[in-house]
């Protein structure tokens, strides 16, 4: 059964140049005709999908911080009618840390967010404008000021490993932006993802992307600081305190089932997988022609789903377990994972297992890639 609920709002005021996002660019938004729309997908899951109460409801994007205060609230009514929501349940949105938007802050925790993930991405001018942000360093900080005045949990973005980037430069950064308090850091490696602009600027030798033994060396520092300052990481590129981690993205990696909504969004049911139309004019119209935006459903075979679980939950810290997820899928637990080379790699200390929890080391995690086709049976991920 869904215990959390992802909600896209696919707009931008710009497209920036890293993002492969389902993000889009609109001179006018109709909020009307999108509330409506966004309840008439809501209901149409919450008829599929219902039975346990949310942990987690996630406004993602694009740019969710551009929806009116008003609209977030009437969407979490109707959320909280459709599901019910556990005491606990963290209501998380994505913001860009600009003036104006750091003006609704306080609208919308009223409106129900108690939690906010700002994506500031860099701490210097040069960078900010490299990236296509729209908001400068003090204003970004002013943000974030307001944003932990405003909401109980506050997370932000940085951007690391880019071009020409030094251990000493992104040593100073880094701890700058852990001196700001905050309970979460979401700490990414710039990838050049096919599609975007940097892809082309790549192409056409406007820029190099940092190598991949310079990234690995600010992997290892962005760990070491991390730790040090007491928010280690619990997930690949995710760091918190203890009892501050996302719950939402645990929701994902530990492989619950989650509902998501609004153009582009994905979703996991009953063992089936869903997809929305990615163009919001499409979704617009699945919804008027049907009452929901789903694109399609996927049914996923048990072995599907184990493959994936494992895919994710090898991402965590904590790591796997084992003989849980081989009750769960009715699958042996020697076809799950190839026991020859967990025992290689464990021996070489790249991993580690323990009783039924097999967890990826700290020196196996900047090879995490490498290490899931190795310890993942191929025979799996292709079923």
């Amino acid at each position: 059964m869904a215990r959390a609920l992802y909600i896209h709002w696919p707009f931008c005021l710009a497209k920036c140049p890293y993002c492969d996002f389902n993000s889009h660019v609109r001179d006018r938004v109709d909020v009307d005709a999108w509330r409506d729309a966004l309840l008439s997908d809501m209901r149409h899951e919450a008829a599929l999908a219902s039975g346990e109460k949310l942990e987690s409801v996630f406004f993602g994007g694009g740019t969710p911080s551009l929806m009116p205060p008003a609209l977030v609230e009437s969407l979490l009514e109707e959320a909280e009618k459709l599901w019910g929501f556990d005491p606990g349940v963290e209501i998380t949105l994505e913001a860009n840390p600009s003036s104006v938007e750091a003006d609704n802050f306080r609208s919308l925790a009223n409106a129900g967010i108690n939690r906010v993930s700002l994506g500031v991405q860099a701490l210097d001018a040069e960078t900010l404008h490299f990236l296509g942000r729209l908001h400068g360093v003090a204003e970004a900080l002013s943000a974030l000021q307001v944003a932990q005045d405003a909401f109980g949990r506050v997370s932000f973005d940085l951007i690391y490993a880019r071009p020409g980037q030094t251990a000493e430069a992104w040593a100073d950064e880094l701890k700058a932006a852990l001196s700001f308090g905050t309970s979460h850091l979401s700490l990414y490696q710039l990838t050049i993802e096919p599609g975007t602009r940097f892809a082309t600027m790549v192409r056409q030798g406007k820029f190099v992307p940092l190598d991949d033994e310079k990234a690995a060396d600010l992997f290892a520092l962005t760990r070491e600081m991390t730790t040090a300052a007491g928010l280690p990481a619990y997930e690949i590129s995710n760091h918190a305190r203890p009892g501050e981690e996302s719950r939402h993205n645990l929701a994902y990696w530990r492989y619950h089932d989650y509902v998501g909504i609004g153009p582009g969004a994905h979703g996991r049911r009953g063992g089936c997988a869903t997809t929305r139309h990615r163009k919001p004019e499409n979704w617009l119209e699945s919804i008027a022609e049907q009452r929901h935006g789903i694109a399609e459903v996927h049914p996923l075979s048990t072995t599907e789903q184990a493959s994936e679980a494992l895919l994710m939950g090898l991402r965590l810290t904590e790591g796997i377990d084992l003989s849980q997820l081989a009750a769960r899928f009715s699958i042996a637990s020697d076809r799950l994972i190839d026991m020859p080379r967990l025992e290689f790699y464990s021996k070489q200390g790249l991993c580690r297992s323990d009783r039924s929890r097999v967890q990826v080391t700290e020196a196996g995690m900047p090879l995490l890639d490498a290490l899931l086709g190795e310890l993942v049976p191929a025979e799996l991920v292709a079923a």
